[in-house]
């Protein structure tokens, strides 16, 4: 369980540390990677709910065995975001560099998947433990 507790906790950081600069980077974005930002209410929601998953992390890190079930749309969360970069780098519509910031979420789903495997069996110990004293 404290391995699932770190990966969580380690998401939650990563997560603010690249999500939050995104709140004031609306123009740099497009003076950087033209064309300009179009639709920056699209733009908004994805930080923002970017950032709401962060703070999702941060609950599962708290305990993960209560909120195990929470790491399933977690993983999906990540490699939805990973896949998505592939497919865009693979059609060449993204760099290389935006394309290495989602292999991170890709590492951090399969490390999702190791948590939850990882938590399922520390709570049937701790419930057999419990059984025999």
């Amino acid at each position: 369980m404290k391995f699932a507790k770190v990966v969580f906790w380690i998401a939650f950081i990563w997560g603010m540390l690249i999500l939050t600069p995104l709140y004031f980077m609306f123009d740099v974005i497009g003076r950087n990677g033209p064309p300009a930002i179009t639709h920056p209410g699209f733009y908004y929601g994805f930080v923002s709910a970017g950032v709401a998953w962060q703070f999702v992390f941060l609950v599962i890190a708290k305990d993960p065995a209560r909120f195990r079930l929470l790491m399933l749309p977690s993983v999906l969360e990540k490699f939805g975001y990973a896949i998505s970069f592939a497919v865009l780098y693979m059609q060449s519509r993204i760099k290389a560099p935006d394309l290495g910031f989602a292999m991170v979420d890709f590492l951090l789903g399969i490390l999702f998947l190791v948590a939850f495997f990882s938590t399922a069996a520390s709570g049937k110990r701790m419930r057999v433990e419990t059984l025999l004293s």
